[in-house]
């Protein structure tokens, strides 16, 4: 069957926030511009724009990417293209994770990276030999990355669109994380992208503004500091009004490399202390081992050197008591931390955490992917109760997610900068804890059959936990 035309679709969640999108579709951008020109493209990000199913017919390919969050609104809308008659391929971090599920409804399940297996996936669609998988994960070389095509940067319209561009510098994580799914996606060997490749990327897209979604950009400050001490002069040069990416304490023991970062214009790490209860070491990948002292030390360097810190944390390790929210908190509180990011710990497909737990008898049945999402509790914890766990967590984002909370911070933050940058320096300043703020919102939501979801006034006010019957609510 010759290739009528291609849908790429990024499933919705969150919706608009004041007219714009929160999440740029950049994977799709990447994949959108592997097309052949002569094929018709649509990217479809079904928070800004319905899905046009009836557009769909025959000949068309659709690519859905997903997160395992959205793999419920996948498989939602992959039904509804196929009843039409489109072919539909689906790819990202859960396809990738859990490909044999992915394909007992998808017709092709692309895993891992999509820079050589996408162009394949279209080449046989064409000739009628569609295969039902695609494997790539000889992680590919940056270096000769495809740029994003006009076409695909005047569709999207980011700077118009969306509140922040994504940018992507690196691949790859070398730490083993038991609960995180970055070096299953990505591998474990850090890839790095030409410095001369990421400025003319800037320059084209005439962002201003950007997030890295890098696993751990922060580890190249050891791994490859003249790659970095490259980078930052680069970007230096550039007009940006900041940027932020994530990183490892580590930073901070590198004060060259720092004023460097502040020169580049970058405004913020986001740091993964993950747990301020040193029992949790193992279980952290060499990243942090809950030293509260040592974060302190790490906030105030970075701060030293002009930069914020917004500090990321996960509760529901096997060693963290009731009294976990409080201590952190209590931390948090006196820490000068620029934002907040607090998240339940998430048993996800192909990760160690996930295995053990599964041998445990220890995840909880009938658990929909939409709630793994760090919000929701989806196993039985070791020292407290679920409903403990879920209680604490929404007792801490009360307290840190408030108004009060958010601009303290806010200002706190913007007051670092000398007033001449005060206007373009308030966006950054407040937009993280407002996202935060947002993402623990869907606490209040209860899943549906179409991965959507509905809110139930005051759900995560009572620590309500969602069962197998999931369009009921059931305290735990």
């Amino acid at each position: 069957m010759a290739l009528r035309k291609v849908y790429l679709i990024q499933p919705g969640r969150d919706g608009a926030v004041l007219g714009r999108g929160t999440m740029a579709p950049y994977t799709l951008m990447r994949l959108a511009s592997l097309v052949p020109d002569e094929i018709p493209v649509t990217i479809v990000d079904e928070d800004l724009e319905a899905v046009p199913f009836d557009e769909m017919g025959p000949g068309d390919l659709v690519g859905i990417t997903a997160k395992t969050l959205q793999i419920d609104r996948a498989r939602w809308i992959a039904r509804r293209a196929q009843a039409r008659g489109a072919t539909v391929v689906v790819g990202g971090t859960h396809a990738t994770l859990a490909p044999d599920e992915v394909a007992q409804w998808a017709d092709s399940v692309a895993v891992g990276e999509g820079y050589r297996t996408w162009p394949q996936m279209l080449a046989d669609f064409d000739r009628g030999q569609l295969q039902p998988r695609y494997v790539d994960e000889e992680w590919t070389d940056l270096d000769d990355l495809k740029p994003l095509t006009e076409r695909v940067l005047r569709q999207v319209d980011e700077n118009r669109r969306y509140w922040t561009p994504y940018l992507e510098i690196t691949r790859g994580c070398p730490r083993n994380c038991t609960f995180c799914t970055a070096i299953r996606v990505s591998g474990r060997v850090m890839r790095l992208r030409p410095v001369e490749q990421i400025v003319e990327e800037i320059e084209r897209r005439r962002i201003r503004r950007f997030f890295l979604t890098d696993d751990n950009f922060g580890l190249n400050f050891r791994l490859h500091p003249d790659y970095m001490e490259e980078l930052f002069r680069a970007l230096r040069k550039l007009p940006l009004d900041g940027w932020t990416c994530q990183a490892e304490q580590m930073v901070a023991d590198y004060p060259d490399l720092l004023k460097l970062a502040r020169e580049a214009h970058l405004d913020k790490f986001f740091i993964g202390f993950e747990s301020a209860n040193p029992e949790n070491r193992r279980e952290l990948g060499g990243k942090a081992k809950g030293n509260v002292e040592r974060y302190r030390q790490v906030i105030e360097r970075v701060h030293a050197a002009g930069i914020g810190v917004v500090g990321l944390f996960v509760f529901g390790f096997d060693a963290d008591p009731p009294s976990i929210f409080q201590h952190t908190y209590d931390f948090i509180r006196t820490s000068g931390l620029d934002g907040v990011s607090i998240t339940i710990l998430t048993p996800y497909v192909g990760t160690p955490q996930r295995a053990t737990w599964e041998a445990q008898g220890r995840l909880i049945p009938g658990v929909p992917w939409s709630l793994y999402d760090t919000n929701h509790v989806t196993y039985y914890p070791a020292r407290m109760t679920v409903e403990q766990l879920a209680r604490g967590y929404d007792w801490l984002s009360r307290k840190l997610y408030g108004y009060a909370g958010i601009a303290y911070r806010g200002l706190r933050q913007l007051l670092r900068y000398p007033p001449r940058d005060w206007r373009r320096k308030a966006f950054t300043s407040f937009s993280t804890d407002f996202g935060y703020r947002m993402e623990c919102a869907h606490r209040d939501w209860v899943p549906a059959e179409d991965g959507i979801g509905y809110p139930v006034r005051g759900a995560a006010r009572r620590g309500l936990v969602f069962r197998p019957d999931w369009a009921t609510e059931a305290a735990v």
